[in-house]
């Protein structure tokens, strides 16, 4: 028995130190599924919220999946092992059966799994939960000293906590998405050859007289007037192959409303593009940085754009304050710009329209000289 409580101790305590290590990478990512699924659940309160409870659960799986190992507090770690496999369990379950939700992101984006695996994957590992809870008292730390084991705790407590602070105030170390640094982001956004579009459900509630019923898009009521639309719902049903994986919502509109997103996205030659999602929470570190760059850009007859989430009128006082009005603006639409790039703000440069580089406002190059057509940065 003892063996078999090792192995099981070493498999829970490998895969949660893995999965909270990889979503530690980009704590964001699991902030904004957050936010997806209490927007599903009609608790969109919550969303205030999501980015502390996802970097409390990253944690929470580093340092619990440690204690499974070493074996410190194991009494206390592996009820709440537990209680969290009992609800991811609850949780893996109704994005698959609901298709509410197009996936649930437990291994992040650098590690995609489908829903049918994840649910499987979360009933296993609630099996061991259970079978480690029911054993609980057989379990003795690894290290019989006091010292040690405090220290190796507070070691897991600082790696849980700092990782994602780096990450948080810089960019993920290894960039998953598809704008990462080595994609042609134009050709990301179109489809592949023989792709084929996702298929969905979609159940409509009408009343009348007091009753609801339901009805699909085949034969739902609409030129009945007696009957009140009361809610829909669609339910993924077959995903999409072949889809872009940069979605066309991927647009940069000029103060005309001209989209000058191809323009931009296949110009020749190296690109600046200044991503500002919200002008009012957007920390002004190393702006001297930046607009060192945006001069010497100028001089390189290199373009240089500002993508802002906001509307032209909101962020003209920010960009006088800024003393960045000689900068072209375009809007971009703000969820795909979190997406895009992390931080806010944040740099990326291209080059015939593939990603060369991302920089977080924090680690915006002080210069940069143009040798033998390639740009270097100090």
């Amino acid at each position: 028995m003892k063996y078999f409580l090792w192995a099981l101790r070493i498999i829970i305590g490998v895969l949660f130190i893995f999965s909270g290590v990889v979503k530690a990478n980009d704590p964001l990512g699991l902030t904004y599924k957050m936010d997806e699924i209490f927007e599903v659940w009609n608790m969109n309160f919550m969303t205030h919220y999501s980015e502390a409870l996802s970097i409390l659960m990253i944690a929470f799986e580093i340092i619990c999946g440690f204690a499974m190992l070493v074996g410190n507090a194991f009494r206390a770690y592996v009820t709440l092992l537990l209680m969290l496999n009992v609800f991811f369990t609850f949780l893996t379950a109704y994005i698959l059966y609901s298709g509410k939700v197009k996936e649930c992101g437990c291994f992040g984006d650098c590690i995609p799994l489908s829903n049918t695996a994840t649910f499987y994957k979360d009933v296993v590992l609630l099996i061991i939960a259970i079978i480690l809870f029911v054993n609980r008292n057989k379990v003795r730390p690894v290290f019989k000293n006091y010292t040690v084991n405090f220290s190796l705790g507070t070691l897991a407590v600082l790696f849980a906590f700092g990782s994602q602070w780096y990450t948080l105030q810089h960019l993920p170390v290894h960039d998953c998405l598809a704008y990462r640094v080595g994609n042609n982001l134009w050709d990301k956004m179109q489809s592949e050859p023989g792709a084929t579009a996702p298929v969905f459900q979609t159940t409509f509630v009408y009343e009348k007289d007091g009753v609801k019923k339901e009805f699909t898009t085949e034969n739902y009521p609409w030129q009945d007037s007696t009957w009140k639309f009361v809610s829909s719902d669609s339910k993924l049903i077959k995903e999409g192959t072949g889809q872009p994986k940069i979605p066309h919502d991927f647009a940069f509109t000029d103060s005309d409303g001209t989209d000058q997103t191809e323009a931009i996205l296949k110009a020749k030659g190296y690109v600046f593009l200044w991503f500002v999602r919200a002008p009012d929470k957007m920390p002004v570190t190393n702006m001297d940085n930046l607009r060192n760059l945006m001069n010497k850009a100028a001089t390189l007859r290199i373009p240089f754009y500002l993508l802002s989430s906001a509307g032209y009128d909101v962020i003209l006082p920010y960009r006088k304050q800024w003393n960045v009005m000689g900068v072209p603006m375009m809007t971009l639409d703000y969820t795909i710009s979190k997406t895009a790039i992390r931080t806010n703000p944040g740099l990326m440069l291209m080059k015939d329209g593939v990603v060369q580089a991302k920089w977080s406002y924090l680690d915006y190059p002080k210069d940069m000289v143009l040798d033998n057509g390639k740009l270097e940065f100090k």
